[in-house]
């Protein structure tokens, strides 16, 4: 008897509905309707984006073996999802997806060469066994060079990250430093590299961190006297990736065992890839030596996107979704946000949610509601640099001025009040702030808070340049 798409489901709800709870069975797979088998791929219908989301993240797993079971190893499953169409048409229309077939990165097994007395090595991620170690490269395999959409913003930086996906620790862009202000995709193309690694290269052990948990676990070291084991243990990976390296800054201890790894590494052909909100010219509070070692290789910068980009970025995310939306609506998104990639991902999905849940037709109406909201909520990002900008243009001075040795009244309270809100709006240290500020140390950053906050209890006219300053720095 030939197989057909209600014989070959009715056979998988029997296996599914033996493997999981009634309740569940009930809620998730009795409303799917077989639609179509051609050859070993079989299409199910459900009622929505979310029942498809839900299946893919809970029960993926299991439709595969039910899958596999009746219709071999080359089985294939398709859903199609049945959406209330917005559009004047009352008829429903139906949108077809696959189900997502990359795997997770697998956990990385490593022989380690046994040369000390003690033979445990410390995994700083897990308690490890003693020959072979287990090592979970941290990726995230949804980050991948498929989805990373390129444009004249960031060609350098993905064109480099392919060249060190395809050789790596054998191209001259060793260390790769991706850097870039915040939401550009500086973390998504650092997973991506990861990732495209693992899938060319499977016998590559690859470990992405950020630098501040690498940090965390340094300290853990020097506590429990396991330094040599932390460093033996970096010293195995073939891929090394830090993400936020500039997280390293001011922190002395953790540099200098980052320097010895970093060497280590280098010399031995692996490869080291590093992502910095700032270019290595621009990093405050890192030794030289290591600054030195980040120019080695190719340092490419992630710019915000231009229009072209933010478009193309825009139509990606809603066929992934499985949603059209007028060209006007895009175009309208694409041109009124231009900071970065996460706030336009933000907006679309915003304006995806409120069109599905409400039930309401996309309009420009409706797109001017919603990127009104998400650019009067999204707080741009201040930096220290910016801050003396504003103060030094607010008290007509030039900025080497503001950072001068100069004692005269005027220049003396603009360099307090630019610590003030370097304090006030960063989440940098107070040693940090005054390098930064005229190379101070952090007693004067203190110091020179307290004088503001006096004087802004005491001094009417200074208390108006406080609340002028902060306008430009609020709104």
């Amino acid at each position: 008897m030939s197989k057909t798409a209600q014989s070959v489901w009715d056979n998988c709800l029997l296996f599914i509905s033996d493997n999981i709870q009634e309740q569940a069975f009930k809620t998730w797979f009795e409303p799917i309707q077989p639609v179509e088998l051609i050859n070993n791929s079989l299409s199910i219908q459900v009622p929505s984006k979310f029942f498809y989301e839900w299946l893919e993240e809970h029960y993926v797993k299991l439709l595969k073996v039910a899958l596999t079971k009746e219709l071999g190893t080359g089985a294939k499953l398709l859903y199609k999802i049945k959406m209330e169409n917005t559009y004047g048409n009352k008829a429903p229309f139906t949108h077809q997806l696959p189900s997502n077939s990359r795997q997770a990165v697998k956990t990385q097994e490593v022989d380690v060469p046994i040369v000390q007395k003690d033979p445990q090595l410390k995994n700083p991620f897990i308690i490890p066994g003693i020959r072979n170690i287990n090592i979970e490269s941290q990726l995230n395999s949804n980050y991948s060079f498929d989805n990373f959409l390129e444009g004249d913003s960031n060609r350098l930086a993905r064109n480099a990250g392919m060249a060190v996906a395809n050789k790596p620790g054998g191209t001259s862009f060793n260390p790769l430093l991706i850097f870039g202000g915040v939401g550009l995709g500086k973390t998504h193309l650092a997973h991506a590299i990861g990732v495209e690694i693992k899938d060319k290269h499977p016998e590559k052990t690859v470990l992405y961190i950020s630098a501040e948990v690498f940090t965390q676990q340094f300290i853990e070291s020097v506590k429990k006297n396991t330094r040599n084991d932390f460093i033996h243990f970096y010293q195995l990976i073939d891929v090394l990736i830090i993400d936020d390296v500039q997280f390293l800054s001011g922190k002395s201890g953790t540099q200098d065992v980052f320097f010895h790894i970093f060497n280590y590494l280098h010399q031995n052909g692996k490869q080291v890839i590093l992502t910095s909100d700032k270019a290595p010219v621009d990093m405050q509070d890192i030794e030289q030596r290591l600054l030195s070692r980040f120019k080695w290789g190719l340092s490419a910068e992630l710019h915000q996107p231009d229009y072209e980009t933010r478009i193309s970025i825009l139509q990606n995310i809603l066929f992934r979704d499985g949603v059209t939306m007028p060209e006007e609506i895009v175009e309208y998104v694409a041109k009124n946000i231009k900071t970065n990639v996460r706030e336009l991902e933000g907006a679309i999905i915003s304006l995806i949610a409120q069109s599905s849940f409400n039930k309401k037709e996309v309009n420009l109406e409706l797109a001017k509601q919603v990127v009104e909201k998400f650019v009067k909520n999204v707080k741009r990002e201040i930096s220290i640099d910016y801050i003396q900008k504003v103060v030094s243009d607010y008290f007509q001075l030039d900025l080497d001025t503001l950072q001068s040795k100069t004692r005269k009244r005027h220049v003396v309270q603009a360099r307090q009040l630019a610590m003030f809100f370097a304090k006030k709006y960063t989440k940098n240290s107070l040693a940090n702030i005054g390098n930064q500020i005229g190379d101070r140390d952090h007693a004067t950053v203190l110091h020179a808070c307290k004088t503001v906050d006096n004087l802004i209890a005491t001094d009417k006219q200074f208390r108006k340049f406080v609340d002028d300053l902060n306008k430009k720095f609020s709104h």
